[in-house]
């Protein structure tokens, strides 16, 4: 059984993730045509996996590959209790995007999670249900709302164009990743100040349930060193 790192298989991801492993001396390409999921790696002694950065985390988990390349985002959402069960080897300096509140920008009394907690109580009593908050991070947005106190609100699933919801009335806030603020601005929504639910980027992980016997961990060690981590 060989080494087995999976990284995301297309786009920007692909590419930054390609450009950093060769910066330390290991080269990665596909094989065969962009339909084709297979790559080659010059370098290291490692099996080469192309996956979506969506897939990786269930990967992980599941103990199917030993090291993977995703979104710390998507690693701490989709894995109940991640810590224990995969490891933090390297933030890797791209993928930049945070995972923020925002409520729309006519809320001029709301620019913090307290002000939304309070509008959150009395919309409740106006309208006889809660405040809708839509955003695929369901773990996140809940377990950060929690630990800040905000109450009476309820989470509803958006998949894609969730800056859309709240012109579209299927949700009065939202909870979702930004790079700029660009596509926030242009749909009049504005960030609480202390909205902030996670700062992620791409992130070298090892997971804590693949096999490891003694030649898996030689040949992490010896890729360990090579790309020069601890």
């Amino acid at each position: 059984m060989s080494l087995k790192l999976a990284v995301p298989s297309k786009g920007r991801l692909m590419e930054k993730t390609f450009d950093w492993f060769a910066a330390r001396g290991i080269v990665m390409q596909r094989s065969g045509s962009d339909r084709e999921y297979a790559a080659r790696v010059d370098g290291a002694d490692l099996q080469l996996l192309l996956l979506s950065a969506s897939e990786i985390p269930r990967e992980l988990q599941a103990g199917r590959i030993h090291l993977g390349v995703t979104g710390s985002d998507l690693v701490r959402e989709r894995i109940p209790l991640w810590e224990q069960v995969v490891a933090e080897l390297a933030p890797m300096g791209f993928g930049f995007a945070d995972l923020v509140i925002a409520v729309p920008k006519l809320w001029v009394d709301v620019e913090t999670l307290d002000d939304l907690d309070a509008v959150a109580a009395d919309f409740r009593e106006a309208h006889g249900f809660r405040l809708r908050i839509a955003t695929k991070y369901h773990r996140l947005v809940r377990e950060f709302l929690q630990d800040s106190g905000v109450a009476d609100y309820q989470l509803v699933d958006s998949q894609g164009a969730t800056e859309g919801t709240v012109k579209h009335q299927t949700a009065e806030a939202i909870a979702d990743i930004t790079s700029t603020g660009e596509t926030l601005r242009a749909n009049h929504l504005k960030i609480l100040s202390d909205g902030l639910v996670h700062r992620s980027q791409a992130t070298l992980f090892k997971s804590r349930a693949a096999p490891w016997d003694d030649d898996i961990r030689a040949a992490l060690h010896t890729l360990q060193d090579k790309l020069e981590l601890l």
